[in-house]
């Protein structure tokens, strides 16, 4: 058989997202380009890879066979470069780091410290929610994953490097604003906004409640904290974020942390990387300097902030 890696790039993409639009979008390519790499790689394969049910494209059988040995051949790849990158060393690798949304409130100024010590590094940052890490976890496709709960039933090394309370917000007008030692049972009529399924701060929220025998009121999912955020600023309700992403809005007087009895919920961010991975050098640094420098990354914060008011 006569193909190429891009075309297998491309089969992969077409295959994990079901769809040729959806795979154009990722790749950067238009659909007649993807439709054309999957054209050429079905010649040379000499069956058909994929098969279309309605609305809906499926893998064929040998498209899952396809499937397989495309993922083996670029997982050897990312072992080849991993290696051609430990002969550069440090002073001139390459660094793959995804992060949890809620992480990328801190990992900018992780990131901009560690590239100041390396500045022969070369960083790709993906921010990304729950579901999308984890994918990118099962793949292998990044080098290291800063994150909340790891993930249970895939082997991968996690250390934690920082604390991450979970809190209450509340507008500043909000009637539980001020009171000290807010007793869990004044949470029961209130409305909460919450993460989308499958984020980690939902489950740590819904696992906390329902151990408490509280069932709050939910109003909204949304995606982002950013917009929980947002609209509990805008009154909509109360939010359960971690205390990290809030630091701005209650210096501003835009939001305020709630005193409630058995707050904050405590939990940890994490370093994860697959069992067995064959680290960069400078994958390597990187996972060094969290775990020795990530817990002082807000001290660091609220230090430069002072000098700034003062």
């Amino acid at each position: 058989m006569h193909l190429t890696f891009r075309q297998l790039q491309v089969f992969e993409s077409v295959a994990r997202q079901q769809s040729f639009t959806r795979a154009a979008k990722e790749l950067h390519l238009s659909q007649p380009a993807v439709s054309m790499q999957i054209k050429q790689l079905e010649g040379a394969v000499g069956l058909p890879l994929f098969e279309q049910l309605g609305k809906q494209i499926h893998l064929t059988e040998a498209g899952s066979v396809m499937l397989q040995f495309s993922r083996r051949i670029a997982g050897d790849l990312r072992e080849a470069e991993v290696a051609i990158e430990e002969l550069k060393g440090v002073e001139s690798g390459r660094l793959r780091v995804s992060v949890a949304t809620t992480v990328n409130y801190f990992a900018a100024r992780l990131l901009a410290r560690f590239c100041n010590q390396f500045p022969g590094v070369r960083v790709s940052l993906d921010v990304a929610n729950r579901q999308a890490v984890l994918h990118q976890l099962e793949e292998n496709s990044v080098d290291i994953v800063l994150m909340g709960q790891p993930p249970g039933g895939l082997e991968v090394e996690a250390e934690a490097f920082m604390d991450n309370p979970l809190v209450v917000i509340a507008p500043p007008t909000h009637p539980l604003v001020g009171r000290r030692r807010v007793p869990l049972s004044a949470l029961a009529t209130e409305t909460f906004l919450i993460r989308e399924p499958g984020s980690g701060t939902r489950s740590a929220m819904e696992r906390f409640f329902a151990d408490k025998g509280i069932a709050p009121r939910i109003s909204v999912e949304m995606t982002s904290n950013e917009a929980i955020k947002q609209s509990v600023e805008a009154g909509l309700g109360l939010g359960v974020v971690s205390n990290h992403t809030v630091e701005l809005e209650c210096d501003a007087g835009r939001l305020r942390v709630l005193d409630v009895r058995s707050f904050p919920i405590k939990r940890k961010w994490y370093l994860v990387h697959r069992r067995g991975k064959r680290l960069s050098a400078a994958a390597n640094a990187f996972r060094d300097f969290v775990l020795n420098e990530g817990g002082n990354v807000k001290d660091h914060a609220r230090n430069r902030k002072r000098k700034a008011i003062g």
